[in-house]
Parts: C-alpha cells; sequence; structure tokens
C-alpha cells in the first residue's frame, strides 16, 4: 500500500475530495490528476527511489557533471521505454543533483547516509576512507565505496615565462603559492614537493586563494603558485591571455614515487593549446574525481546504476552535455581508484571482463 506521510494514498484522496467540493476548479485539477495516475497504472503501482548525488556549488563542474549523469540514470515510473524515445536510466528511479560545498562534505554525507550518492576528489575519498591526510585524527569512513573514477583533475604547477624557473627543484627559495591552509591542494602540493626532493621550509610559502594567487603571479609578487583542477581552468586561462606564463613538468621521476606511494594518483597530460602561448603537452599527474557511494546501499542498486553510467545513451549525454563529460570513459573507470568497490558495481566490471586492481576490489 502506498503512503502519503503515515496515511494510506487511497485515504488522503478520500479527504481531500472532500474538502474540494466547494472549490470546483481545484477538485477538477484533483481528478484530472487521479486520472493520469490510473491511467498509467505501473506509475500508481511502482514505487518511486530517489537517488541523491551530492556535486559542489553550483558554478562548478561538479554540479553540472551531476546534473548529466542524474539525467542519465533517471526512468521515473510511468516514463517511456528508452527505444521509444524515453528515458533509458534505472526503471522507478530518479536521480538528482544536490549542490554542497564539495568533497569533504560529500564523503561525510555518503558515509553517514545523509546521501545516496556523491562525487569527490579521489585524495579527499582516500583520506577519509583511511582516516589520514584531512582527516587525521578522525575516526575513517570505512563504509565509502566506489563506482567509478570519472574525470581527472590536473596539477597546473603555473610559472611566469619570463622567469628562471623550469623545473620543481627550480622552486627552492621561490615565493610559491601552495594552496588555502587545510585545503586539499596544499596537502597534495606537500606530496608533489617531497617526492621533488624538496620540502616547504625551502621555499617562501604562500596559502592565498586561487584568485589571489593568480593576481599575485600576474604583479610579481609570487613566483609559482599550485592548482588542482580539470582543465582549461578558467582563473589559469585569464591569467594566460594577460601575461605569458608555462607549466612546470612533473617529470617520470617524481611520477613514478608519488604514483607507488599513494594509490589516487595517475599520470596525465594537460595538452597544448590549452592555455595561450602555451604550445607543448606538459606532462604531470592528477587526481581523479570519484562517483562514490555507501557500502550499505543495496547491490543490486548500485549493479544497475553502473550498468546505465557506461550505457549508450548515457555516453551521448556526456558527450554533449559539460566539456569533461567527454573525458569519462570506460576505459578509465578504475585508473587511481583507491577505494574498494562497491559490490554491485564490480560485479558489473567482472560481467564485461574489465581488469580490476586488487586494491579496488571489495573482497579484499
Amino acid at each position: 500500500m502506498r503512503l502519503i506521510g503515515r496515511y494510506p494514498l487511497a485515504s488522503v484522496l478520500v479527504v481531500a475530495i472532500q474538502r474540494l467540493r466547494a472549490r470546483p476548479r481545484a477538485l477538477i485539477a484533483l481528478l484530472g490528476l487521479m486520472t493520469l495516475m490510473a491511467a498509467g497504472g505501473a506509475w500508481a503501482a511502482e514505487e518511486i527511489r530517489y537517488f541523491r548525488i551530492g556535486t559542489a556549488a553550483t558554478t562548478g563542474t561538479y554540479f553540472q557533471i551531476g546534473g548529466v549523469i542524474a539525467n542519465a540514470l533517471s526512468k521515473p515510473p510511468g516514463s517511456r521505454d528508452c527505444d521509444r524515445g524515453g528515458s533509458c536510466g534505472v526503471p522507478g528511479l530518479v536521480a538528482v543533483a544536490q549542490a554542497t560545498q564539495g568533497s569533504v562534505e560529500n564523503v561525510d554525507a555518503v558515509a553517514s547516509g545523509r546521501l545516496e550518492s556523491a562525487l569527490a576528489q579521489s585524495d579527499v575519498a582516500y583520506w577519509a576512507y583511511s582516516g589520514t591526510g584531512l582527516f587525521k585524527g578522525k575516526p575513517p569512513l570505512t563504509k565509502l565505496r566506489a563506482i567509478a573514477a570519472l574525470f581527472p583533475e590536473s596539477v597546473h604547477v603555473v610559472v611566469r615565462a619570463d622567469g628562471p624557473i623550469h623545473s620543481l627543484r627550480d622552486l627552492r627559495g621561490k615565493r610559491v603559492g601552495l594552496g588555502e591552509k587545510e585545503s586539499g591542494t596544499l596537502v597534495d602540493a606537500r606530496l608533489i614537493l617531497d617526492a621533488a626532493g624538496l620540502s616547504e621550509k625551502e621555499l617562501k610559502p604562500d596559502y592565498s586563494r586561487l584568485a589571489a594567487a593568480a593576481a599575485a603571479l600576474d604583479h610579481g609578487d609570487l613566483d609559482a603558485f599550485f592548482l588542482f583542477g580539470g582543465y582549461p581552468v578558467p582563473a589559469i586561462a585569464e591569467l594566460a591571455s594577460t601575461v605569458p606564463v608555462r607549466l612546470l613538468p612533473v617529470g617520470d621521476e617524481v611520477a613514478d614515487r608519488l604514483i607507488k606511494k599513494y594509490r589516487f594518483f595517475s599520470r596525465d597530460t594537460i595538452p597544448g593549446g590549452t592555455y595561450s602561448g602555451i604550445d607543448d603537452a606538459t606532462p604531470t599527474i592528477g587526481v581523479r574525481s570519484l562517483f562514490v557511494v555507501s557500502s550499505d546501499l543495496p547491490e543490486g542498486l548500485v549493479y544497475d546504476v553502473t550498468k546505465a553510467l557506461w550505457s549508450e545513451p548515457t555516453r551521448k549525454l556526456l558527450d554533449q552535455g559539460h566539456p569533461m563529460g567527454r573525458r569519462i570513459r570506460l576505459a578509465t573507470a578504475l585508473d587511481g581508484v583507491p577505494l574498494p568497490l562497491h559490490p554491485g558495481a564490480e560485479r558489473y566490471y567482472r560481467q564485461i571482463g574489465a581488469q580490476i586492481p586488487e586494491e579496488a576490489s571489495h573482497v579484499n
């Protein structure tokens, strides 16, 4: 029996009809709605399942990508079949993108059951799962599970093109923006410096926000700054349009050390032409945005969600939406995943013959 609050749906409708007898137009509208529900059949009988996807601010990439994924996963009761031009998602599922403060809030909300799923940086998810990094001293969020790695968020180390800095080692003694205190960028910048044989004490560190760091580089008050983001990053693109800049490469030696030690890092390349005046490709590393859920979610539901995520209709939506959607690929779905997969997701990948990294298998 379907309920509204604590009451049977039929009882609620009877009371509503009685109260609306003196309001003919409202009564007609209600009766019309009842007719549609009866005609739908399956709509009236099938229970709607809601599936929230935590993202970030509404102006950011996470919210826009989350909206595309929500659209792809949804197939409300009564909707037309996929082959008839209708919804192609999970039957009975209504997915919605929910704005949040970002990765840190998202992993906590998923682990505590306040959200069914979320997008989160792989490094933040790893720290939360293991109780390290930004989450050091806090109880590990061991219920976190992965569905897939989505798009990369690349390490940018920006310097002026007319300056003397050509490598990470050249940062010694220089004024370097490392990200805001307690930010993921700052923690990761420290890891990169360490892999390059540098320490924070050997620099003149700055902890300004991105906009302030870019302005300081433009005015000559900083020599370099770090940033993690999916390219092209608007702030860097704007800076490159006004002052010649270049990106420092993260070479093989540094990348190998980082990837061997930290599961959430993966290799990446920022293509030439991404930013004005930078014609050559820049080898770097990055973290990936993860699609995460709780281990409490049913295996069947997560299997259906994973299958819908990698369906051909979803591929079309991703290619037509935000530019980062085109970088969400099944071939890289397990790259840099630092968490166990949810059993439902792992079942899907095994069925299609995907090679699952040992550390991502939920059975380990």
